[in-house]
């Protein structure tokens, strides 16, 4: 059995809970262990009933490697962490409270979510838990803890693909097989059209013990965003927020459709973000952010001052794919500056109106394809980082923030290469997430970066076969 010797016991769950588990579901047979790549996929392995309790009492034996893999799942040699190594393995352990039935998958079925260790007992530095947690564990030493929530858009489309090999929106049964075109944002017809769908979704929510809150019509057909409810456990907020794509994606499939939370899927309609909201509570439990100023306390200014600043050091985990870059756009609802404002929608950093206890900031830049583990803790670092500085975050953006872009002077970067340079240079993003883990996220990314650029796609056809 591993020594956790070098991990608080409150981070790794105990047999007793397996077991209660077995003992109340006692149709359970099948359980999925999950682990987190850096990529943001979720990959592990099917228990059977006999195995549970003992992977709660030693854990499972998973590669290391499994931490650094691209998001198709390929091993990224570069990394050092493949061959070299032998491939070797570490142990993945359960997290506390995860274990939980996965109703979309059969009566039968679970899943509970795992932390990455060495065999020694020492947490792994590439672990996206452990990396949260890292930065989350600066703000207890200074007397502080986070709230944060995760807001998600995703778009449903027609699980079977063009013949060009692209995607088009579902043909919804209630509206008698057509397709929606409109952009109809806020539409309840369009939530009506997928009510089915959505009350199983709510309904494995409770089962998950998922905070799950209402949905609204998006700015575009067949885009829809449901909220997760606020929390001072920034690590639990990050695990149900990956709870709550599996199973979202895992619905969707029951109900004819196909889950996407792509960043942008369609080239002409808005992108899908994930909007992290954040405040933060001293040890009496009062929002150190709260004030009768609408633009929030000094210290919410100082945390705006933290997330500019860092803004373009950590657009790589904000924005991680190549796809994400298409989504940021003028006038598409995702911010292409650093700029900050009240009430307003066109910035990357907004303070939404609200009640004076209230007062948080919504940070808007991550796609929805971000690893919600890893923007937490990039968003949690400039937050972090603006308090103990005391940084001033400039002045507010005023109106319309893609107007005002080209006289800001702090652009982030909006290609995916000179992201990951800017996060590989970062030395606040080397000291809050580690040496380790920046290091070998860059390394997958340069991989990921190649590998897409040597692919052949239909639009070279189109453009080029007889063109050039």
């Amino acid at each position: 059995m591993i020594q956790m010797s070098h991990s608080p016991n409150a981070l790794v769950a105990k047999a007793d809970e397996a077991q209660h588990f077995l003992a109340s579901h006692p149709e359970v047979s099948v359980i999925d262990l999950i682990f987190t790549s850096m990529s943001g996929v979720p990959r592990g392995k099917r228990l059977r009933r006999q195995e549970l309790v003992p992977a709660y009492e030693a854990g499972r034996f998973l590669p290391l490697s499994t931490a650094i893999l691209d998001i198709t799942g390929q091993d990224c040699d570069a990394t050092g962490l493949v061959f070299e190594t032998g491939d070797a393995d570490g142990v993945a352990l359960p997290a506390p409270g995860t274990l939980v039935r996965t109703p979309w998958l059969g009566e039968g079925s679970a899943q509970f979510i795992t932390s990455l260790y060495d065999l020694d007992g020492r947490p792994n530095e590439l672990d996206p838990r452990y990396v949260l947690r890292q930065v989350t564990e600066r703000f207890e030493k200074d007397g502080l803890c986070p709230v944060v929530a995760c807001e998600l858009e995703f778009y449903l489309v027609d699980p079977v693909r063009k013949e060009d090999g692209g995607i088009r929106l579902p043909a919804y049964p209630r509206s008698g097989g057509n397709r929606p075109k409109l952009h109809d944002v806020f539409s309840l017809r369009d939530i009506e059209d997928v009510s089915p769908f959505l009350e199983e979704l709510w309904e494995v929510a409770e089962v998950q013990k998922v905070p799950l809150e209402g949905v609204i019509s998006e700015y575009a057909p067949g885009q829809y965003e449901l909220t997760l409810h606020h929390g001072n456990d920034a690590l639990r907020a990050a695990d149900e927020a990956l709870m709550y794509k599996r199973m979202v994606k895992g619905v969707a499939v029951r109900h004819g459709f196909e889950a996407t939370f792509m960043a942008k899927p369609f080239s002409h309609r808005v992108g899908s973000g994930l909007h992290l909201h954040v405040s933060v509570n001293d040890e009496s439990g009062v929002n150190i952010f709260a004030s009768e100023d609408p633009y929030g306390s000094p210290r919410l200014r100082h945390a705006v001052g933290g997330l500019r600043h860092l803004l373009g050091e950590s657009m790589a985990i904000f924005a991680p794919n190549m796809n994400s870059y298409r989504r940021f756009q003028a006038n598409s609802y995702a911010p292409i500056s650093t700029g900050w404002g009240l009430n307003n929608r066109t910035v990357a950093l907004r303070v939404p109106a609200g009640a004076p206890h209230a007062r948080h900031i919504e940070h808007r830049v991550c796609g929805a394809d971000a690893n919600p583990y890893l923007a937490l803790a990039a968003l949690l670092a400039g937050v972090h980082y603006g308090l103990r500085k005391n940084l001033d975050p400039g002045p507010p953006v005023h109106g319309d923030g893609y107007k005002v872009t080209r006289d800001l002077q702090d652009l982030p970067p909006l290609v995916w290469p000179k992201a990951v340079d800017a996060f590989d240079k970062s030395e606040a993003m080397r000291d809050y997430l580690g040496n380790s883990f920046v290091d070998m996220f860059v390394s997958v990314k340069r991989t990921e970066y190649d590998r897409f650029h040597q692919e052949v796609s239909s639009l070279d056809y189109d453009w080029y076969l007889r063109n050039a």
